[in-house]
């Protein structure tokens, strides 16, 4: 493997810049990294022309020489099948969709390049980033570079997955109700749930009212990730829910510590997660980090509602909306687990409707009250080991009933409440698979969730750790 590729994001643009490496060497390693892993792992699923590719290397070895390097020039970027990049297939994982050629960027794809990151090719989903383990009939498995009987986990498991495994430096990633924390959970990455509206989606072909699901980085190191979020935030006219600039950059923001001593929460299951011995053990160990470091950290034994099934319904109720068109004639088409999950949209009611808007506004509460007390939640990121590949879930861990949310059990309630999160690395289980810990900040505070994981991994660093069966 070319000694590049193991950079993190930081690194490689300042190599770069320096020009003690070429933009050019750099595409080539990449091509040479897709070929060599894309067997086993199965990340990357599409790419742009390679001699295309090659010229937009030579064009930002040209801007570096002239001195105009843009933060990000030259960097390979393969994007999220679940979002337009112009010119390749957005196909959500989905047969129906397989020919679905994008006419444009997606805004945060269109900031990417304009910071001059180069869109290599497209990395895997589940299908409609349905599940949190990517497979599809497009483009099949996606594998986890540190097992590969074992899944990355999904929605953005492709993209996990080629960054854990050196196969790509910059990556788009999004998250609905854990899909950005539990592949990196799980490949080791770093990951940011961002606040909702903070990273501009879109835009889409129709108006969007599921308010759960954002954009926000999937990187080797917290510093990556906040030069990541420094390229793309600020309000865009294509997303009404966007989010003004925050007036900081948050690259600078994460070379500071916080500027105060941290009361920090700290819930081993939220009362109700089940979760694996050697994870719960692992975050409990890992909090003490913030002790050590002079902040308050108390465990708190209050949790939010449990809205896994409402979470659900309220998801597929709008993608039922999007795809009734082609049911039943194309049901054959869609995968059958897939397919089950966008049936249950035709069970919103009016009463579920009302049901779900009480759960929401308990855990809105809830929150509330957390975040009025303390500056940081601390939770597990994912309560068990990555599953198989192909999948099941499991339905109870170390011999205890699995609740329905499983995997998602500390995620899904922040994508409803909005607030920051993101997942650190807390070592390996017992099969020797990457374990994670979440930290959640208030609304729009991305900046304490940067700084805090930033004053954790300076104590438990986890680069340059990654898989070496490559």
């Amino acid at each position: 493997m070319n000694d590049l590729l193991k950079m993190t994001l930081i690194e490689l643009a300042e190599t770069l810049r320096a020009r003690k490496a070429s933009p050019v060497d750099l595409m080539r390693a990449t091509f040479e990294r897709i070929d060599e892993t894309h067997q086993d792992l199965n990340a990357v699923i599409a790419m742009r022309d390679r001699e295309a590719l090659l010229r937009d290397a030579k064009t930002a070895e040209a801007r570096i020489v002239r001195g105009e390097a843009r933060p990000l020039e030259g960097i390979p970027l393969g994007v999220k099948d679940l979002e337009n990049a112009e010119g390749l297939v957005t196909s959500q994982g989905s047969l129906p969709f397989k020919d679905n050629l994008a006419k444009h960027d997606s805004t945060q794809v269109a900031r990417l390049k304009a910071a001059g990151a180069i869109v290599v090719g497209k990395t895997n989903a589940p299908e409609f980033g349905y599940t949190a383990i990517t497979k599809n009939l497009v483009y099949g498995v996606t594998r986890s570079p540190w097992n590969l009987e074992h899944t990355p986990g999904g929605s953005s498991g492709g993209s996990a997955a080629a960054m854990a495994a050196n196969v790509l430096p910059l990556v788009t990633s999004s998250d609905g109700g854990g899909s950005i924390r539990i592949p990196a959970s799980f490949t080791g990455c770093f990951g940011l749930k961002t606040s909702y509206g903070r990273v501009p989606m879109g835009p889409f072909d129709e108006w969007r009212y599921q308010d759960t699901s954002v954009y926000g980085p999937t990187t080797k190191t917290v510093e990556d990730a906040a030069l990541f979020m420094d390229q793309v935030v600020g309000a865009s006219p294509c997303d009404p829910n966007s989010l003004p600039h925050p007036g900081i950059s948050y690259l600078e923001a994460v070379r500071q510590p916080p500027s105060k001593k941290l009361r920090i929460a700290y819930s081993p299951d939220l009362t109700y997660a089940v979760v694996q011995s050697d994870v719960a053990a692992a975050v409990e160990d890992n909090v003490k980090v913030f002790e050590r470091l002079g902040h308050g950290v108390h465990q708190i034994s209050s949790g939010p509602p449990q809205l896994g099934r409402e979470w659900g319904v309220l998801g597929t109720f709008e993608l039922a909306s999007q795809l009734h068109h082609l049911l039943p004639e194309h049901e054959n088409e869609f995968g059958r687990v897939f397919l089950q999950g966008v049936k249950m949209g035709w069970q919103m009611t009016p009463e579920a409707w009302g049901k779900s808007a009480q759960l929401r506004q308990r855990l809105n509460e809830w929150c509330a009250e957390i975040f009025d007390q303390f500056d940081l939640l601390i939770t597990p990121t994912v309560p068990y080991d990555p599953p198989p590949a192909r999948g099941p879930f499991p339905e109870e861990t170390e011999g205890r009933q699995q609740i329905l949310a499983g995997v998602a059990s500390f995620t899904i309630p922040f994508n409803l409440s909005w607030h920051p999160a993101a997942t650190v690395r807390v070592g390996l289980s017992r099969k020797r698979l990457p374990m994670g810990m979440q930290i959640v900040g208030p609304r729009h505070r991305d900046d304490l969730v940067l700084q805090a994981a930033r004053a954790f991994e300076r104590e438990r660093p986890w680069h340059p750790t990654w898989p070496t069966k490559w």
